[in-house]
Order: C-alpha cells, then structure tokens, then sequence
C-alpha cells in the first residue's frame, strides 16, 4: 500500500511503519472486535503515551487540529483566557495553531522566528509578549527542531504567560532541558499519516495539570462527563443539581465539540508506538548526514540545533540566502523526482485567512526568510540508500 505520488522519493512512502504487517494486524482487529467507537484502545493508547513522554496525563483526539482547537477552549472554559485576550504564536507554524486563536475570539500575536532555528526564540518572544500584554504564548517546535523553550518557559512564568507547545512536528525531540512537548502547561502531538508515528488521523494532548485534563475530556466529547472519573462526575453533577444517572446521560456543562477518536486510531497507536524509538533514532542519522553535505554549499544558510540533544528531524529544511536560489533548488529537487514543499505555512501574517480577520501587521524578518528562502523534502524513516543519495545529491554544490 505504497503512497502513490509519482515521485521517485516521495515525502511519505508508506502509511505506517512496518506498513504489511501493520495492516495485516488492523484487518484482525476490526474483524474481531465489538466496538469501534472510543474505548478501552484509546484509553490504553494515552496511558501509554503519556509514559512514554512522561508527562502525567494524555487524551487522545481525532487530529492533531482538534487537539489545538481543544487546548484553546478548555483553557477559556476554566477562565484562564477570555474574549479579546491576546495570544501570541509562533509566525511559522501550522493553520490550526492560529485559527483556533481567532475563532475563539482572541487576538492573535505573531513572534518572529530565527531562520537558523525555525522557531520562535526568547529573544524574539519576550518583547513582543511583554508589549502586547500577552495572556498566552502558543509556540510551535517546527520540523523536529525548537527554540530555547526552557528560557521561554521560564521568562513567560515570570509574567504570567500561559505556555502552550504545538510539538506535532517535533515528537521525540529532546532538548538538554528536557523533551519537547513538556514545557508549558500542555502540548498538542499528531498522528496524521505523514507524521514522525501514524493512526491515519488522530492527535493528542498531554499535561500534568488535573484540572485542565478534565476539561479536554468534557471539550472533547459535547460538554458531557461520560469520560471523567465517578468521583468527578458526582462533583459536577451535584454542582449543577443533576439528580440522576439518567438525566446526566443528555446533560452538558461546559462548551465542547465532537473531537472524539475510534478505536482503530487507539489500537494503530499503541501497534506504532513500539517503534518510536527505532525510528526517531533513524530520523536523526538521516538528518545528520545530510547535514554534513548542506552545510558545505554556501548556497544555504547554516542551522543551529546546538542546544538540541536528539533531533528527531520531521523533514529536511533548506533555507536558501535569496528567493533565486530558492527557485534553482525547488526545480533541482523536482527534476530528479524528488518531492518537495514549501516551509509550512512560511510567515503566517502572508496567508489569505490570517489577513481577512487581523488588521494589524507585524515587522517578523526571520519569518520572511524562511517564508521565501525555504523549503522541505522529507526524511523518511524507510527511505533506501539509493533514495537517500538522490537527496544529498540535490543538495550538492
């Protein structure tokens, strides 16, 4: 079940890792099971990840979006952010990092990024935040690498800012202070099929706050507590006077939406997640040796991941010094079939959404590099030596 793209090296060349063998046991699963909606899998799918990243809680999601969306309400829902608020993102990032800023009735802040990192760093973070009065950051880790999040994290305590971490590109990345997607309050991760672990669609958030767990769980499913603990669903409906089990099956406390996952998207997980490791391991000699030859073309900027300890490298970024050489690498890249996009959503202040509902416009000159110097081609973790060369081919001087 190859991903067919016509490319000889395609971004994703299969659906999940150890593809046969992955949907050989699916196919049995779903043969053999009673239940497909949410259930004891997803259940055991965040038990395990949450071990697995060592933070004290995860809940599982349909997407790796609806984990942001999630993140967003629950907090406006414990009334840890209200309407106009302002909160601050990182200019490279994803759409449905910022979209649920605005849908939600926030302002969003963009803070420029280092086009040697990709990522937002304190010294970018801190003046924009301390300016607008910020009520919460909302970083993203970009293409497995990261910014000095340890010295955000701290600087933002200090003032009062909610960290939030999209870490859906940076799974298994690990800074000298501590693995990315565990600073801050929470962290979103995804499972689309293109990501670092697949369930096809699904996503996750993580956070070692009680409070703020429950909540995703009740935004989660409509605003019900069919999924919180008996002792906390007996608080909220005693806080509300819901006098029976039966009453409490159609009742709603809090705003919500159906973000739910099935059961294929907990079993494929916890079938995926036994070769993180492997892989991540895999990513990074990949990027390390490609590395070597990028940074001997004087045609690409440097990359800084000295502050990194394990790069589990989503993609293979390249960031050109000028747009021109950009075009020349991007027809390089396509003529010897290898596949290619641009730098994620490059300054997000240039997408037409984000100009329809913001009227202010921020100077963010490192996003504007990446924004038209860079591009990415993947890094695979089933990728061939063959396939491996035709890359580091391109890259060439």
């Amino acid at each position: 079940m190859k991903k067919s793209t016509g490319f000889r090296v395609p971004l994703v060349k299969n659906a999940l890792i150890n593809n046969k063998q992955a949907l050989q046991a699916l196919s049995t699963f779903i043969l053999k099971t009673d239940r497909l909606s949410m259930g004891n899998y997803c259940h055991a799918f965040e038990l395990a990840f949450a071990k697995k990243q060592k933070r004290k809680y995860a809940i599982l999601f349909n997407s790796g979006g609806s984990a942001n969306l999630a993140m967003i309400q629950t907090l406006k829902n414990l009334g840890k952010l209200k309407n106009k608020d302002k909160v601050g993102f990182s200019s490279l990032t994803w759409s449905t990092n910022v979209m649920p800023i605005i849908q939600l009735g926030l302002e969003a802040i963009p803070v420029d990024c280092d086009p040697t990192t990709l990522n937002s760093m304190s010294k970018n973070a801190i003046k924009i935040l301390e300016k607008e009065k910020c009520s919460a950051f909302f970083l993203t880790n970009a293409l497995g690498f990261a910014g000095d999040i340890d010295i955000i994290e701290k600087e933002c305590k200090k003032r009062g800012i909610i960290v939030l971490e999209d870490n859906c590109e940076a799974l298994g990345t690990e800074l000298n202070k501590g693995k990315t997607g565990n600073f801050g309050l929470a962290s979103s991760f995804s499972f689309f099929v293109a990501h670092h672990m697949s369930t096809i669609e699904g996503g996750m958030v993580c956070t070692d706050n009680d409070n703020f767990a429950e909540m995703l769980k009740i935004v989660r499913a409509n605003g019900w507590d069919r999924n919180i603990s008996p002792e906390r669903q007996i608080y909220w409906r005693n806080k509300f006077g819901i006098e029976s089990d039966f009453q409490a099956k159609y009742t709603f406390y809090d705003l919500g939406y159906n973000l739910r996952p099935t059961e294929i998207t907990g079993f494929l997980g916890l079938h995926q997640l036994k070769f993180l490791d492997k892989t991540t391991k895999i990513r990074e000699k990949n990027f390390r040796r490609i590395y070597k030859v990028l940074k001997e073309n004087g045609d690409f900027l440097p990359l800084n991941w000295k502050h990194i300890k394990i790069i589990s490298a989503f993609a293979i970024p390249l960031i050109c010094k000028n747009p021109k050489l950009r075009e020349k690498y991007i027809r390089r890249f396509e003529k010897m079939g290898v596949e290619v996009r641009p730098m994620i959503a490059g300054n997000m202040q240039r997408q037409p959404f984000y100009k329809k509902y913001s009227s202010k416009n921020y100077n963010l000159p490192g996003a504007d590099i990446i924004h038209y110097n860079g591009f990415y081609c993947g890094n695979c973790p089933d990728y061939t030596e063959e396939e491996l060369k035709i890359i580091i081919g391109c890259i060439k001087k």
